[in-house]
C-alpha cells in the first residue's frame, strides 16, 4: 500500500514537471515569435538615415521649381496640412501627409496648389523642398508674403521606427519656393516633435506643445515657443513655476487672437494607478488582497488657455524676447458632448470653426467602441462660447426675370455701341456705312480673359455635412470651409477619405462635394482575416436562411436592404428621394443577391446538416380565392412516420417560441399568408419546435382549398373530416381532430409549372 502511494505520488510529480517543462516551452515559443515578429515587422526596411538621403539625392535632381497640372486630385493621405494661401485668395496650399493601408505606411512630400476658380490642382517639385513626413504643423505670418513649417515624423514602412524632425521651413506661396531656417547652437531651437500646433501673432510665429515617440514609449511636450520672423530667433520663454499652463499634448487647437492666442482641448496619456486584486490560494486558502499597477490612460483635455502676449519694452534690444503670460480660461459654454479627440478646427474671423471628432469608450478587455462624429460648431473665442452649425436650403428667387430684363437690356446696348463703333471707324477709314459691318473691333483685355476663362463643372450639392471622421484638415478661404480628407475606424481596420468638401459660412446653403474617390482597399493580416472569417456572419446585415432562394430572401428582408441601400448613398452624398422607387428596389435586390452568394458556402453546410436532420422544405402550395392567388410562406418541417394518426394543439405561437432552443436546433412551424384565409397563427406569430420531438405535430396550415400539410402528407379537406377550427383574436389556434389513416402526399402540378412550388419532399 505504501509503495503504491509512493508510485502515485512520484507520477504526479513527473506529471506535474512534464507540464512545467510544457509551458516553458511553450512560453519560449511565445517570446520567440514575439521577438520574430518585432524583429520581422520591418525586416524588409532600411535604415531610415539611409532612406532619407535617397530622398535627397532624388530631390536635388530637380533643377528648379517646376508646377505641372495633375490629371486629378493627389492621392489620398492622412496627418497632411491644408492652408489658404495668404498670397492669392483662389488658391488653397497642401503638403505632406501619409497613406496606410494596414500592410505599409507611405509618407508624401509633394506641394499641391488647388485653383477655386477652375478647379484644378497642381503639384510642384522644388530641388530644396521638406522631406516626406506627416504630423507636421504650418502657419502663415502676419506678412502674407511667407508660411512657416516646422517638425513632423517619418516612419518606415512597417511603423517599425519612428524619426522625428527638428527641421523649419519658409514657403513663399507665390513663387513656390522654400527655405530652410537653420539656427546654430543647441537648445536655441524647438526639438523634434509631431502633433504640435502654430499660430502667428503680429511678426511672430508660436509653437506649443507636440509628442515624441520612440517606438517604447511617448511622451507628450508642454513648452512654448516662439520665432521671430523679423531677427530670425527663436525665444522659449521661462514662465514662473506657481503659473498656471497647459498640460503636455498634443492634437489640440491654437488660434490667432488680437493680444496673443487661444488654446483648447487636445489629447494625451497620463500615467493612473489601477487597483489590482489578488487571487486566492487552492481551495479558497492563501492570502487575499489588493495591489496597485502604474497605466497610461488616454485623457481628451477640454480646458482652455489664453496666451497673453505683448511686445518688449521699447528700450529693449532688438532680440529681445516678447512678455508672454498663460492665463487658465473657464470651460467654453455648450461644449460638444461627449468630448471627443481629433475634432480639427480652422480659422475665421475671430471663431473657430470645429468640425468631427471620435469618442472612445473602453468598454472591455476585448476592444474599444468608438463614436464618430460629422458635426459643425462656432466657437467664438472672445465669448467662450460654442454654437452649433446646421445647414440649411438656399432661398428660391423669386425675381429672377426682372434680373434677366436687365441682362438682355444691358446685351442690347453692348450691340448698340459695338454698331455704333463700328460705323465710326468706317467714316474715319473713308469707307461706306454699308460695309461697317465686315469691320473687326479690338475686344478689350476684360473680354478677352473671360473668353479665357476655363467652364468650371456643376458640383453636387447636399444639406448634410460630410461622412464621420476625425482629423479632417480645414482651412477657410472667402468665407468658405474646405474639409480635406480624414480617417474612419470599422473594427481594427482604418479608412482614409478620399474627398474635399466646401461650406459657404456665412450662407450655410448646403455641402458642395468638390471630389470623392472610394476608398482604396485594406491589406489585413493574418490574424484580422482570421477574425473575420469567424464573425463574417454576424456583420449586421439580414443573413439568408437555409433552403431560402435568391428571389424568397430578397422578399423577406427587402425593407431592411431599402434602408442599408439609403444610408450608403447618404454617406455618399446622393439623396435617395432623388431616385425613383423602382431603381431603388433593383438596387437593394443587386445588394441582397451579393450577400445571399457570399454566404453561400455556409447556407450549404447547413442544409446539409438540417436534411441529414431530417428536416425538410414544406413545399409552398398556391390559394386560390376570390381575393386572388397568395403564396404560403416556406419553411421547414420534421419528417414523421406514418403511425401519426392523431393529434391535439392548443398552443400560443409567441408563448411558444420563447420556451424553445435556439432557431439552428429547431424546425420552424409553416407560416401561413397575412390574408384570413386560413385558420392558422399569423406570420408574426410563428412558433418553433425542437427537431427531437419527431412525434409532435410540427407544422399545419389550411388554405382555402381545404387541404393540411402535415408531416410530409397531406390530410384530406375539412369536409369530410368532419374537424373544427377557429383563430381567436390573441394569436391562440386551437384544433381537435378524430382519427383516421393518412392519405398518401399530392402535389398539385400546375402550381409547379408557375414556379409556386420550389421543393418536393
Amino acid at each position: 500500500m505504501v509503495k503504491d502511494k509512493k508510485k502515485g505520488s512520484d507520477s504526479k510529480k513527473a506529471k506535474k514537471a512534464e507540464k512545467q517543462a510544457k509551458q516553458a516551452t511553450k512560453g519560449e515559443k511565445k517570446a520567440k515569435s514575439k521577438q520574430a515578429k518585432i524583429e520581422g515587422s520591418d525586416a524588409e526596411d532600411v535604415d531610415l538615415d539611409e532612406v532619407l538621403e535617397e530622398y535627397r539625392r532624388a530631390q536635388e535632381q530637380f533643377l528648379k521649381v517646376t508646377e505641372t497640372v495633375c490629371e486629378g486630385p493627389p492621392r489620398p493621405r492622412a496627418a497632411s496640412t491644408i492652408l489658404a494661401s495668404p498670397s492669392d485668395t483662389n488658391n488653397l496650399l497642401l503638403f505632406g501627409g501619409e497613406y496606410f493601408n494596414g500592410s505599409l505606411a507611405h509618407f508624401f512630400n509633394d506641394l499641391h496648389i488647388y485653383n477655386i476658380a477652375r478647379d484644378e490642382w497642381r503639384c510642384v517639385t522644388s530641388p530644396n523642398a521638406p522631406l516626406p513626413r506627416s504630423g507636421h504643423a504650418w502657419t502663415r505670418a502676419a506678412s502674407p508674403h511667407h508660411v512657416y513649417l516646422f517638425g513632423g515624423e517619418f516612419s518606415s514602412p512597417k511603423q517599425g521606427t519612428f524619426h522625428h524632425y527638428a527641421d523649419f521651413w519658409r514657403l513663399e506661396p507665390a513663387t513656390r519656393e522654400w527655405t530652410k531656417i537653420e539656427v546654430k547652437g543647441k537648445d536655441r531651437s524647438p526639438p523634434a516633435r509631431s502633433g504640435h500646433r502654430m499660430t502667428y501673432w503680429k511678426h511672430y510665429v508660436i509653437l506649443f506643445g507636440g509628442f515624441q515617440d520612440t517606438s517604447n514609449q511617448t511622451r507628450y511636450l508642454a513648452d512654448l515657443w516662439i520665432f521671430d520672423t523679423v531677427q530670425y530667433v527663436w525665444h522659449n520663454p521661462a514662465l514662473p513655476p506657481a503659473q498656471l499652463k497647459p498640460d503636455a499634448r498634443s492634437s489640440f487647437t491654437l488660434l490667432p487672437s488680437e493680444h496673443g492666442a487661444v488654446l483648447f482641448g487636445g489629447y494625451s496619456r497620463v500615467k493612473a494607478t489601477v487597483a489590482l486584486k489578488k487571487k486566492a490560494g487552492k481551495g479558497g486558502h492563501g492570502a487575499t488582497g489588493t495591489g496597485q499597477k502604474n497605466v497610461l490612460v488616454p485623457k481628451v483635455h477640454e480646458d482652455c488657455f489664453y496666451l497673453r502676449m505683448a511686445l518688449p519694452a521699447a528700450d529693449a534690444g532688438p532680440l529681445a524676447p516678447p512678455t508672454v503670460r498663460w492665463e487658465k480660461r473657464k470651460k467654453p459654454a455648450n461644449t460638444p458632448s461627449p468630448s471627443r479627440a481629433g475634432a480639427t478646427m480652422t480659422h475665421h474671423k475671430g471663431r473657430g470653426i470645429l468640425f468631427g471628432g471620435v469618442h472612445d469608450v473602453e468598454a472591455s478587455e476585448e476592444g474599444m467602441e468608438s463614436e464618430f462624429f460629422n458635426q459643425l460648431f462656432a466657437w467664438n473665442t472672445e465669448r467662450n462660447r460654442f454654437m452649433p452649425l446646421a445647414l440649411r436650403k438656399p432661398r428660391q428667387h423669386q425675381k429672377a426675370r426682372p434680373a434677366e430684363q436687365r441682362v438682355n437690356r444691358r446685351g442690347r446696348g453692348q450691340a448698340n455701341e459695338e454698331e455704333l463703333l463700328r460705323q465710326l471707324a468706317a467714316l474715319e477709314s473713308g469707307a461706306s456705312l454699308d460695309d461697317a459691318d465686315d469691320i473687326e473691333l479690338d475686344k478689350k483685355e476684360e473680354d478677352a480673359a473671360a473668353d479665357d476663362q476655363v467652364p468650371v463643372k456643376e458640383m453636387p450639392v447636399t444639406m448634410e455635412p460630410p461622412h464621420m471622421r476625425f482629423n479632417a484638415q480645414l482651412t477657410v478661404q472667402n468665407d468658405v470651409l474646405y474639409i480635406y480628407g480624414g480617417t474612419f475606424e470599422k473594427a481594427d481596420r482604418e479608412f482614409t477619405f478620399d474627398d474635399m468638401y466646401a461650406i459657404d459660412l456665412v450662407k450655410l446653403d448646403g455641402c458642395k462635394e468638390i471630389f470623392t474617390r472610394p476608398v482604396e482597399d485594406w491589406v489585413a493580416t493574418e490574424e484580422e482575416e482570421a477574425e473575420t472569417s469567424t464573425t463574417s456572419v454576424d456583420d449586421g446585415l439580414p443573413h439568408p436562411r437555409p433552403f431560402e432562394s435568391r428571389r424568397d430572401f430578397f422578399v423577406r428582408t427587402s425593407t431592411e436592404w431599402q434602408e442599408i441601400l439609403m444610408t450608403n448613398l447618404r454617406w455618399k452624398n446622393i439623396q435617395p428621394e432623388t431616385m425613383a422607387v423602382k431603381e431603388i428596389k433593383a438596387k437593394a435586390f443587386e445588394l441582397s443577391e451579393e450577400k445571399w452568394w457570399d454566404c453561400r458556402e455556409e447556407i450549404t453546410a447547413l442544409e446539409e446538416e438540417q436534411e441529414a436532420a431530417g428536416i425538410q422544405e414544406v413545399v409552398s402550395l398556391a390559394e386560390r380565392g376570390d381575393a386572388g392567388a397568395e403564396k404560403v410562406k416556406q419553411s421547414w418541417i420534421p419528417s414523421y412516420p406514418p403511425s401519426v394518426n392523431a393529434l391535439s394543439l392548443n398552443a400560443n405561437a409567441s408563448q411558444l417560441q420563447n420556451r424553445l432552443p435556439r432557431p439552428h436546433h429547431r424546425a420552424p412551424l409553416l407560416s401561413p399568408p397575412r390574408s384570413g384565409s386560413c385558420t392558422t397563427p399569423s406570420a408574426d406569430h410563428a412558433a418553433f419546435l425542437p427537431v427531437s420531438q419527431r412525434t409532435a405535430l410540427a407544422a399545419f396550415a389550411t388554405s382555402q382549398n381545404g387541404w393540411l400539410a402535415m408531416g410530409g402528407y397531406c390530410l384530406p379537406p375539412r369536409s369530410t373530416r368532419g374537424s373544427q377550427a377557429q383563430r381567436s383574436s390573441s394569436g391562440m389556434a386551437s384544433m381537435t381532430m378524430g382519427t383516421w389513416a393518412p392519405q398518401p402526399h399530392q402535389v398539385d402540378f400546375s402550381a409547379r409549372k408557375k414556379g409556386v412550388v420550389s421543393r418536393q419532399w
